[in-house]
């Protein structure tokens, strides 16, 4: 009768198909389903009829993105999930459904709407399995590279300062300032970190954040830290906002917000502060250096020409532990940030990374990673309405993937927190749906497996089962999807290469390397321009207008 009401009560909702705490009863066959029960599906779901009207109007959708958007994007944004594969888009989406009380499967993210789906390629050119330095100088920078160096090409070698002189590549960041746009760069790790750091820096040490992290022998051989490049390889760019206070400032200075934890502190030995010298490069120019939220949503965004904000010491804090009062969202960060930039007529780029996806997987904390995704996907959400596909190339993608999944056969609706519906016939203990291939995860007691039914298994710093012990779970070397939609976004289209993406993004926004497409361009209907040849009539004009632009 305890067990029925137990089951009768997980069942109630489609998210609570769980019993957390609950032990099977003692001589549980193999198998045997003890937590969850399979419910029928929704009732319109039944009925052939849902599923043939869904499929043509998606057929519909399809046959009218013939009708291709070749404007000039006059905007382009990239959103990276770091460590964002596969496995963790779908994870995150029906994570999103059940925040909404779904069973979430049947939902979308905000990039799942998107038109031109492709996969990437992530290799390094000396990894099969790559990091965030290399793959990010390849979908940055246009040229695959090592692994551990950022903005510097293959021919570098990591830690040998003496490999980067001659061997620095640029960014579309760079290609975009030259142009004339403005720039950003948004992230929720520290704004010294690979991602970011590739989009300004050139380096053949990712770690290099500080002169305090650089060894001698490269000080004097002339290399420079990654904070110092920050301020000074393209000192336009508008909007830089992120954590990594402590790479700024002289060592030993307290920090702002934590002036009592020696951790925080400055770490420089050089003795400069590098926030005060990029306040004295914008005298004259409406520019802030902010720390906290109130200070962002204090500002008029309207007047701000130039922002730096620097909301931790380090990373910012996971969302799930974010200090609402004193760090903003992504979302916020990305608000903010697109609203500065698009002041510029000539329009502008924006790097936006969601970082600390990829730290929660290393950790093990797939609900930390998870809820990373879904926060990233309300900012790409955010960002769309505060743009217009006609005249801005958006592109979603990861640097790589991780070593993560989930499975079980579990039922339509199951937590994607929870056990799988059966233990396993080997040991009969319960596992999660969500497992990794190694990672700090890997728990033994007494030579089995433990019982996690007794763990804390939907605590948000549930460490995940992992197969292979390991202080941090690894990468993945998998290919990772490429989202897109705006002009030009049906050049995504196959399985590329990872450094494909940015001369795509330039192609379509006319910088960098291919113009020659640009200059019979005029403004038209898909925002920024369209292919319309000088001198073409009137009545060529009005039927481009007519055509749709995705």
């Amino acid at each position: 009768m305890k067990i029925s009401l137990l089951l009768l009560i997980a069942n109630l909702h489609p998210v609570w198909g769980f019993i957390p705490g609950y032990k099977p009863p003692a001589g549980l066959k193999k198998k045997r389903i003890y937590n969850q029960v399979r419910r029928p599906p929704p009732e319109h779901e039944m009925n052939p009829t849902y599923w043939r009207n869904q499929a043509q109007e998606t057929l519909k959708r399809a046959l009218h993105l013939q009708n291709l958007n070749t404007g000039v994007a006059k905007n382009v944004i990239l959103f990276l999930g770091d460590g964002m594969g596969i496995p963790t888009v779908t994870a995150a989406r029906i994570l999103k459904g059940q925040l909404e009380h779904k069973n979430g499967e049947e939902g979308f993210l905000e990039m799942d709407k998107f038109p031109y789906v492709a996969l990437s390629k992530t290799y390094n050119t000396n990894a099969q399995v790559p990091d965030s330095a290399g793959t990010a100088t390849a979908y940055l920078c246009g040229v695959k590279a090592n692994e551990g160096t950022v903005g510097v090409s293959a021919t570098s070698v990591r830690r040998q300062c003496n490999t980067t002189f001659g061997n620095e590549v640029t960014s579309i960041l760079k290609w975009a300032e030259d142009a004339g746009k403005s720039t950003g760069v948004v992230t929720t790790t520290r704004v010294q970190h690979a991602t970011p750091s590739a989009s300004y820096a050139h380096s053949v040490n990712r770690d290099w954040y500080a002169d305090s992290d650089m060894p001698l022998e490269a000080l004097e051989q002339g290399c420079k830290d990654i904070a110092q490049q920050l301020i000074y390889n393209i000192p336009g760019i508008e909007v830089i906002m992120g954590g990594g206070r402590k790479y700024m400032y002289p060592r030993d200075t307290p920090d702002v917000e934590y002036p009592s934890d020696p951790k925080a502190n400055g770490t420089r030995l050089d003795g400069r502060n590098l926030v005060k010298e990029w306040k004295e490069m914008k005298k004259g120019k409406n520019a802030h250096y902010i720390w906290n939220r109130e200070q962002l949503k204090s500002l008029d965004l309207s007047k701000v020409d130039h922002l730096m904000a620097l909301f931790e010491h380090s990373d910012l804090q996971y969302e799930l532990e974010r200090n609402k009062l004193t760090d903003p969202s992504l979302e916020e960060m990305v608000i903010a940030a697109i609203r500065i930039l698009s002041k510029n007529p000539k329009g502008f780029f924006l790097l936006v990374e969601g970082g600390r996806i990829d730290h929660g997987h290393h950790e093990g904390k797939a609900k930390m990673a998870l809820h990373e995704a879904v926060e990233m996907d309300k900012a790409i959400g955010r960002a769309g309405s505060l743009t217009k596909a006609s005249d801005t190339l958006t592109v979603i993608t990861a640097d790589h993937s991780h070593v993560f999944t989930f499975g079980g056969y579990t039922f339509r609706g199951s937590n994607i927190f929870g056990l799988a519906p059966f233990v396993s016939d080997v040991d009969m203990k319960p596992f999660t749906s969500i497992l990794y291939g190694n990672g700090p995860g890997y728990l033994m007691q007494n030579g089995e497996r433990s019982n996690i039914s007794n763990n804390e298994f939907l605590d948000n710093n549930y460490l995940a089962q992992s197969a292979v012990p390991l202080r941090h779970e690894t990468h993945g070397g998998e290919d990772v999807a490429i989202f897109a939609k705006g002009p030009m976004a049906h050049l995504f289209h196959s399985v590329h290469e990872q450094n494909y993406i940015p001369h795509v993004m330039a192609y379509a926004a006319c910088i960098g390397q291919n113009k020659e497409h640009c200059a019979d361009m005029q403004s038209g209907p898909c925002g920024n321009g369209a292919w319309v040849p000088e001198g073409a009539g009137a009545i060529l004009l009005i039927l481009l207008a007519l055509l749709p632009c995705v």
